[in-house]
């Protein structure tokens, strides 16, 4: 089996290219901009052609959620456009397609965890533009999987968690917000469920993974901090006292049920998975 990855520099590019050794059956290309622009229609056309894959796994995308609300068209070309271009290429070449989106694409008014089929409402320009890119992978591959996922981090590349931790030693007091609730997901786990999914040659349509649990980005910082073993007093602020340039969902918690049914696999609990990646993070230094 031949597997394309775009983004491959990204966490859950450099994840999948961690695992990818241990998984002698299949044949993975690795790409990023520099060996693939997947904005640019003859590139991807010919570079797809020429490979002839079984699946690509979309890991690019604009994910400054803030910087995207003054460049908009940036974002629409990255997370939108660029996807109705791979996924075109891949519908040619009868290969299939997976396509990562994002709790975002929730306006987070829930009083229960998200249904894959629930109706997105998207605010603000971010969340737009991955809801349509949602669109752009169904509509142009019938061999489509979108997999939402929420709060990613990992020991490599830029992260709440990362963010936290430096934070934390450079300060004797963080504030964090404690009124929006989601789930945390280590891309490491995420790398895994896509492989999952891809191995048992799952139907196409849209699924929901992240770690188990449910938690406060506060409560998610104090995790941080705990297990890490940093002195610092993280307390709780809410949503108006921290105020950004895009609005983020108050609740975005996903539910997992139709992965767990696919695939048979259980899914880690949150905590547990954060104390593996700040083990990393220690080794790392």
């Amino acid at each position: 089996m031949k597997i394309l990855v775009t983004g491959s520099k990204g966490q859950l590019g450099t994840e999948l290219r961690l695992i990818s050794p241990r998984l002698a059956e299949i044949s993975f290309t690795f790409t990023d901009y520099e060996e693939l622009d997947i904005t640019n229609p003859e590139q991807v056309n010919t570079f797809i052609s020429a490979l002839k894959p079984d699946w690509i796994i979309n890991c690019a995308a604009y994910t400054a959620v803030d910087k995207a609300e003054q460049e908009p068209e940036k974002a629409m070309v990255l997370n939108a456009e660029a996807v109705a271009l791979l996924a075109k290429a891949a519908q040619r070449e009868n290969c299939r397609f997976v396509q990562i989106s994002t709790d975002y694409v929730f306006d987070g008014h829930n009083f229960r965890p998200y249904l894959s089929e629930d109706k997105v409402n998207p605010a603000g320009v971010y969340a737009r533009s991955k809801a349509q890119g949602e669109s752009m992978a169904s509509m142009h591959n019938t061999g489509s999987i979108i997999i939402r996922t929420s709060w990613l981090y990992s020991a490599y590349g830029n992260n709440f968690v990362k963010t936290i931790r430096r934070a934390g030693k450079e300060r004797g007091a963080l504030k964090v917000v404690a009124d929006q609730i989601g789930s945390p997901t280590w891309a490491a786990d995420l790398a895994e469920a896509i492989v999952n999914l891809i191995s048992i040659n799952a139907p196409s349509g849209i699924y929901h993974f992240t770690n188990e649990g449910i938690c406060s980005w506060y409560d998610f910082a104090k995790a941080i901090i705990e297990l890490s073993d940093i002195n610092c007093e993280v307390s709780p602020t809410d949503t108006a006292g921290y105020p950004l340039p895009a609005p983020r969902p108050y609740y975005s918690v996903l539910d997992k049920t139709k992965y767990v049914a696919i695939t048979g696999q259980n899914v880690p609990y949150w905590r547990e998975s954060l104390k593996k990646c700040i083990a990393l993070l220690d080794e790392q230094g």
